[in-house]
């Protein structure tokens, strides 16, 4: 038999495993799963007000027009470089949201065609950068870190690459 047909059984190993091992152990597991539990209520009821301002900066930018008044003035410069305008509202989106980037990428779809060149290149960014600012929000706020020092500096160097990587290996193996 294929190891791959083993692999049903990690969930249910799990699942049942560990209770097992912490029951084996002396734990109280069920007491201890409620105290995780109210603790990553806690967490969810901290981090809200990062959430909401995230979106609301996101849905406030896209409905003002900011975002295809970007695209139409950066468009003469991006394509001197060899940089698809279209592409640019992911790279814009992406750091801030993971669910507003696979609407964006999911209107490129619907306008673009899927196997279109800039599709495929925001799939591959989508694929390749990081929802920085989201990360920094959630994960800092979930612990009260007030000072994120280099995070997001490194976080949106990171992306960059990504953006620079997915155009050109696109453009490279596609175009």
């Amino acid at each position: 038999m294929d190891w791959m047909a083993y692999t049903v059984f990690v969930l249910p190993v799990l699942i049942v495993g560990i209770p097992l091992w912490g029951l084996f152990r002396g734990v109280k597991v069920y007491e201890e799963f409620v105290e995780g539990a109210r603790e990553g209520f806690e967490v969810a009821v901290r981090i809200i007000p990062y959430l909401v301002a995230i979106l609301f900066a996101i849905g406030m930018f896209r409905a003002s027009g900011a975002m295809e008044w970007t695209v139409e003035a950066l468009g003469p410069l991006l394509r001197a470089i060899g940089f698809p305008p279209e592409v640019l509202p992911m790279a814009i989106i992406r750091p801030l949201t993971g669910s507003g980037s696979v609407g964006v990428l999911a209107d490129m779809i619907r306008t673009y065609g899927e196997d279109s060149l800039v599709v495929k290149m925001a799939a591959t960014l989508f694929g390749s950068t990081e929802t920085t600012f989201y990360v920094i929000a959630v994960y800092f706020g979930a612990v009260s870190v007030r000072k994120t020092r280099y995070a997001v500096a490194a976080g949106l160097l990171a992306d960059l690459a990504g953006v620079i990587a997915s155009v050109a290996i696109c453009s490279w193996l596609f175009g």
